[in-house]
């Protein structure tokens, strides 16, 4: 594999970028890092035997329209990618002896990833059916066991999910990057090889060819 120090990964919430990242960073003998451990957006609105929402939380999801909450998130990307930037090329100018990264997150946004000018670095989005990332968030929030007002939160939290992997995969077309469907019934093993034959495929960040600069 050519001589990749940062493998980026995004994706939208649910769609199994947590997984697929450890597995290519364990394959790679890489950390394995989260956008979220930098700054965490508002969480999942449902609760669990381990988690119960939060006051905010609720409100957010609940007080908000799904333009709003899309807005909302954007607005915290923003915020959050000089930071993200400012780790990306940290890592990706250390020596050949230090351990690589693999970051995964949403807040790894097409257009800003595309206009990052770091050497030894890839990058890779997965998507999948809105149909699979609402069946996960169903099983883990027992919607059909959850009451009116907790199903209205799920309802918000994947409205906003859904617009946000239909802009980004928008975005992907338009500037040409790398993606891989995550819900075409491939194991976690599996997806990890095929993101990693999709970084060692790469000529330029995200891309297997060269294009314009991204707009």
């Amino acid at each position: 594999m050519r001589d990749v120090r940062v493998v980026l990964i995004g994706g939208t919430s649910n769609v199994g970028k947590s997984t697929v990242a450890q597995g290519v960073a364990e394959e790679l003998g890489f950390e394995c890092l989260s956008t979220d451990a930098l700054a965490r957006h508002p969480g999942r609105p449902w609760r669990t035997s381990e988690w119960e929402v939060p006051a905010h939380v609720a409100e957010h999801y609940g007080s908000l329209t799904v333009n709003e909450l899309v807005a909302s998130v954007f607005d915290h990307y923003d915020r959050l990618w000089p930071r993200i930037e400012e780790l990306i090329t940290a890592r990706a100018s250390e020596d050949r002896g230090s351990t690589g990264l693999v970051l995964e997150g949403s807040a790894l946004w097409p257009v800003r990833v595309a206009r990052l000018q770091v050497p030894h670095t890839a990058a890779v989005w997965l998507t999948t059916e809105d149909s699979l990332v609402r069946a996960r968030v169903h099983s883990a929030g027992c919607y059909e066991a959850a009451t009116g007002e907790e199903q209205v939160l799920m309802d918000k939290f994947l409205a906003r999910t859904e617009r946000y992997q239909a802009l980004m995969i928008e975005a992907i077309d338009r500037l040409g990057l790398a993606c891989t469907d995550a819900g075409g019934g491939q194991s976690a093993e599996e997806l990890a090889d095929t993101v990693l034959a999709a970084v060692d495929a790469q000529t330029a960040l995200g891309r297997t060819y060269t294009v314009g600069d991204p707009s």
